[in-house]
């Protein structure tokens, strides 16, 4: 049976014992008395009449689809035609009108009609029970076929007195641009149909399927939408009223303005209100929704649709508005390409997005409360007033209220005031006038009030750096202090470990991170006045050294390191860089020795620091790290200090000599610093370098 599938063969290749094989089988089947297991075994198998003859299949369909007709339930025996379309080809025999006035003339007939009575089955009920089979046998009839079999068929319908049934059948089944050319036809057929058998409403719904598909003549279009809506606004059922209505919004759409969709919007919100019908029809709404969406995403004309908001109020259930709203959003963001001020657009949008947020509690999931937030974050990026910085800050205060529950929204609310503030500089060019600087402060105050409600320890950390930052980029000295003084302060409180993508992490490394981050900043700072030379500074290390440390980590001696650093710039007569219009210490000090000397005292502190965790790797198994750790050292004196100072000379080459004393330095890494070294004696005023390359020896590992 399965090479019959499989390959093509000729009866001829057959041999004789295949052959009376096969044919024993059909004479098995033929003795079966009863008439449908007899079809539905023959049908079956009917491929396996090619072992017997080139035309047996052909042969066999007529008779198939004549013994159809001998089963006296018209259900059953639509079905039988429908399996016999699928395993039978061609078709051209299985579906004749013939056979369809047969098939109506049985539904129809007393018998039918009193057993349904019997079992207390509605007409309407019982006949879209045929539409499975139907839409199957004309989708058969109507694959690849041409234009003009079509129209036989539309033709054929009409003979059979428009039935119903077959009319959506037929739509349901033709390619939907035949059905959209002849829109004006089907609806002049679907009126002469009779209401009391298939229901209109499903025939006008099939039709709106079609032409959202494909679009009909335009001169037709209007009469088309109003012949649809004459009967679906007729329906007293609510549930058939949206099944119709959610078709026809689409065709309405496609084709017509604001107002027609507005007329579309009412009706179906005057047909769903009452006894909260609404209730049991949210898929649909939702369906309208999205449509409507889809077709209008200029939100400043979906807005200006008056049925628009209300409609949205049908949305009761707090799960489904919550998904409307986020649909929305989602078309909001896609599609809108410049920032709005808007305020029609801002209101309705931030009363969506407050829906959105409101819907959050304890039970909501993170992925849950990370797409809210995004598409939140979304709709604050996009708006924009322009010049009028001081409506801008009012509304992201306004919104710092209505979201505070969303960490991630108010992370973006903090960036975007930074962000003001720094275009408020652009446009004075750093030269602010009474207003602007008190605007400036205004946006610095915002950021200083809402960094301490976020709950992630680096997250406040990196806000209070770049907010102090953007205030001293902006000249507001003391604000930056407290920036700072607070980073500072919260140092202490960061946990040895932290959740980074649902998994735990030691969070050394990323306050390794952050305070290389500070330190490149602090450089800028000026002193305060009545805080002391390099205030800031000490009160760092003050906490660096209270810290408790892995004891496995060595990202303590990487900090003093960085430390040394920043204190070697400090020490220049002028900076490497500077803010423009605010002083540093190069300035204020002047290179003053006083302040050189404090400078000079806090590094011998710090390096007495790095020597005493380099004896605590004494141990056999820590010498490795011991190793690395003193090469490092070395690299930062080398870059960083003057090794014209006999005691930085001697410790250097104390470093360099406890790198390679137990074995474990990377002989390649040392002859390439030795090598470097050569080469910087050769620059002019660099001569000390010569006598200190003649110091350091190189050890074989052996």
């Amino acid at each position: 049976v399965c090479i019959c599938y499989r390959y093509n063969f000729s009866p001829e290749s057959v041999n004789d014992t295949a052959k009376e094989t096969c044919l024993n089988w059909f004479f098995k089947i033929a003795s079966i008395r009863e008439l449908i297991p007899r079809f539905y075994v023959e049908a079956a198998i009917l491929k396996c009449n090619k072992f017997l003859s080139k035309t047996g299949i052909s042969e066999c369909l007529p008779r198939l689809t004549s013994m159809i007709r001998g089963i006296g339930d018209p259900l059953v025996a639509v079905y039988a035609r429908a399996y016999l379309c699928r395993v039978g080809s061609p078709v051209k025999y299985l579906f004749t009108a013939t056979c369809l006035c047969l098939l109506f003339q049985q539904i129809h007939g007393d018998t039918v009609q009193n057993q349904l009575v019997v079992q207390c089955v509605e007409i309407p009920l019982y006949l879209t029970l045929y539409s499975p089979a139907i839409d199957w046998i004309l989708q058969c009839i109507a694959y690849r076929a041409p234009e003009v079999l079509l129209t036989e068929m539309m033709e054929r319908c009409r003979k059979l007195g428009n039935n119903a049934l077959l009319l959506n059948s037929v739509m349901s089944a033709f390619r939907a641009e035949f059905i959209a050319a002849r829109s004006m036809d089907f609806i002049g057929m679907i009126k002469e149909c009779d209401e009391s058998g298939f229901p209109k409403h499903l025939l006008f719904r099939s039709l709106g399927l079609n032409l959202a598909l494909a679009d009909p003549p335009e001169n037709d279009r209007l009469q088309i939408l109003n012949e649809a809506w004459k009967v679906i606004t007729k329906l007293k059922n609510p549930q058939d009223y949206i099944n119709c209505a959610e078709v026809w919004v689409e065709y309405t759409c496609r084709h017509f303005t604001n107002r027609e969709i507005n007329t579309v919007l009412a009706d179906v919100i005057k047909h769903m209100t009452p006894d909260r019908a609404f209730e049991d029809a949210y898929p649909q709404l939702q369906s309208i929704i999205q449509k409507v969406i889809t077709y209008i995403y200029d939100f400043s004309l979906l807005f200006s649709v008056e049925k628009f908001l209300p409609f949205l109020d049908m949305f009761q259930k707090e799960s489904v508005r919550v998904e409307v709203c986020k649909c929305i959003m989602e078309s909001f963001i896609k599609h809108q390409q410049e920032s709005t001020k808007d305020p029609v657009i801002l209101n309705a949008l931030l009363h969506i997005c407050k829906t959105m947020h409101d819907s959050v509690n304890a039970l909501t999931l993170e992925d849950e409360k990370r797409m809210l937030a995004a598409l939140i974050n979304g709709f604050i990026k996009m708006v924009s007033f322009g010049r009028d910085f001081e409506q801008q800050l009012s509304f992201y205060v306004e919104a710092r209220s209505m979201f505070c529950n969303l960490e991630p929204v108010l992370v973006q609310l903090i960036h975007s005031v930074n962000q003001l503030a720094m275009e408020t500089r652009k446009v004075m060019k750093g030269n602010h006038s009474r207003k602007t600087a008190a605007f400036v402060r205004a946006c610095v105050a915002f950021c200083f009030i809402t960094i301490p409600s976020l709950s992630s320890i680096f997250t406040r950390l990196n806000l209070y750096l770049h907010s102090g930052q953007v205030a001293l980029a902006n000249q507001c000295l003391s604000q930056a202090d407290a920036f700072f003084k607070a980073a500072v302060s919260l140092v202490p409180e960061v946990p040895k470990m932290i959740s980074v993508d649902g998994k735990m992490r030691p969070s050394d490394a990323f306050l390794l991170e952050f305070l290389c981050n500070f330190f490149s900043t602090l450089l800028v700072v000026p002193d305060h006045p009545e805080q002391g030379v390099l205030f800031l500074v000490r009160g760092l290390l003050n906490v660096i050294q209270d810290y408790t440390w892995e004891d496995n980590s060595d990202d303590k001696v990487r900090i003093y390191t960085n430390v040394l650093h920043l204190l070697s710039a400090m020490t220049q007569e002028a900076y490497i860089y500077h803010v423009d219009k605010v002083d540093s210490n190069d300035t204020l000090y002047g290179g003053d020795s006083k302040f050189l000397t404090e400078i000079n005292k806090l590094c011998e502190t710090v390096i007495a620091q790095i020597l005493d965790h380099l004896k605590t790797l004494g141990k056999e198994e820590t010498l490795k790290r011991q190793s690395q750790l003193a090469l490092y050292f070395f690299n930062t004196i080398l870059a960083h200090g003057d090794l014209r100072n006999n005691k930085l000379n001697q410790l250097s080459v104390n470093l360099w000599n406890l790198a390679q004393k137990h074995g474990f330095a990377d002989t390649k890494t040392m002859v390439k610093t030795l090598e470097y070294i050569k080469r910087r004696s050769k620059q002019p005023e660099m001569s000390h370098f010569t006598d200190l390359a003649l110091r350091l020896p190189l050890q074989s590992r052996t």
